[in-house]
Parts: C-alpha cells; structure tokens; sequence
C-alpha cells in the first residue's frame, strides 16, 4: 500500500523505546506521523488499513524490532453475523440507549473513566489522568470523531466508546464502562453497537486496534466472528 514515499521522510518517526504496556519482558518502540493537515481523514485511512491507530493528533503502529506480537484486527461488518452468545449479550441489554455525542469530554464521562481505571488498569499511565488530560484525549482529534454512550433507562451513563468516522469504516479508540455491571459484558456490547452503526452507514469495517495472542484483555477480540488480523500487508481470516 503507498502511502505517499515522498513524504514519508518528512512525517513519520519512531519513538524512543520504552517499557512495552503488555509484555513487561519486551520494550516498545512506535512509528509515529502527525494527522493534523486539511487531507488528515484521508491519510488516517489509509493509514488505518496498514495497521495504523489513533491517539490525540498523531497515528502510530508498534515498531518494535525484536517483536511483532501486536497484530492489526478488525472486523468484516458484510460478513458479520452474531452468534448465540453475541445474541444474549443483545437481549441482556436491551433496556440500554445509545446516544451518539460530539468528541468533546465531559465530567460525566471522567467520572466513569476513573471508576473503570480503578478497577481495571490500576498501574496504567491513564490511571493518573485528570480531567484536562481525559478532556485532551477525546477533545485533541484532526478526524471526524464521536463519542458512543450507553445509558440505562434512568439515563444513567453505563458505558462510553471514542470512535472515529473512516472512508471505509469506523475506529474503536478507547472504550471504558461501569466495572459493577459485569454481568451486562458492556465492552462486548460497544462493539456490536460499533457494528451496528457502520452497517447503517454502509461502512466496510471495525478497527478493533491491536490483538496479542494468549493476552487476556484481549482474548474478547476473537470473539466476534468475521474478525480480520493484518498479516505481511494482507487482511485474512483470525484463525481460532
């Protein structure tokens, strides 16, 4: 996929390797370009494809040279279907209301992000975030970007999704939910809300960001069928 050699002296640059956030025994190192020009939503996709994410202004992509465990996935929404288990997980939830909000951070929003990095990502550099840096994180995007909120019926926020609107699909960026409503499994649910959305729009695919095998905070990824991994600048099936 050309991505435009001529500027890729100029744009991309890889960061200084640190501490990897998933295998504590590798260091990371990232390939990083800045999407803040007028042609960004472009770029991004394009971008996206090759197995690119998003964090405030900039894409990136593990560059790691002594490991490649990171692996691009996505969903095919054509070729989705729910299976059983997705099925109950609908009908578990459907007393909840989404609500599709502007990429802007509330205090609402903070409030549940701390009660969910409290429980689930204790040692996490997110877990320091105050609201100026969780309003930078939402607010601070170059694309076309929402907010997805789930809500009960007395409007009660239980769960919310910074996503991204794509040429070919929409990029999950960060999701976070009430960690006392386990039973609900609310960041499955966000996904199919995610896939439900891009099937109205006639989107192509869900980026789901990265997926490392035998991870399991990430082992919920396999779950979807229809997933696709990025493999030698090719999308294929994710095997079982």
């Amino acid at each position: 996929m050309d991505l435009g050699k001529a500027r890729r002296p100029k744009l991309f640059h890889a960061t200084t390797p640190g501490a990897c956030p998933y295998l504590p025994e590798q260091l990371e190192c990232k390939l990083v370009i800045e999407l803040g020009d007028p042609e960004a939503g472009s770029l991004y996709t394009d971008l996206s494809r090759a197995g690119f994410r998003r964090s405030y202004g900039y894409a990136y992509r593990p560059a790691c040279k002594s490991c490649s465990a990171c692996v691009p996935v996505r969903i095919n929404v054509a070729a989705y279907r729910d299976s059983r288990s997705l099925r109950r997980v609908r009908r578990r939830n459907a007393d909840l209301e989404d609500m599709l909000r502007p990429a802007v951070g509330t205090a609402e929003q903070y409030s549940l992000f701390r009660r969910y990095q409290s429980s689930r990502h204790t040692s996490s550099k997110m877990a320091a975030m105050t609201f100026a840096d969780f309003r930078s994180m939402v607010d601070e995007t170059p694309v076309s970007s929402f907010v997805l909120e789930l809500r009960d019926a007395s409007g009660r926020l239980l769960a919310a999704c910074l996503a991204d609107w794509l040429e070919d699909g929409l990029s999950a960026v960060y999701s976070f939910f009430d960690p006392a409503e386990a039973r609900r499994s609310l960041g499955t649910l966000m996904i199919l809300r995610l896939i439900d959305i891009a099937r109205a729009a006639e989107l192509d695919v869900v980026y789901l960001g990265y997926w490392i095998s035998g991870s399991g905070t990430m082992d919920y990824k396999q779950r979807f069928p229809a997933v696709e991994q990025l493999v030698d600048a090719h999308w294929t099936p994710l095997g079982p």
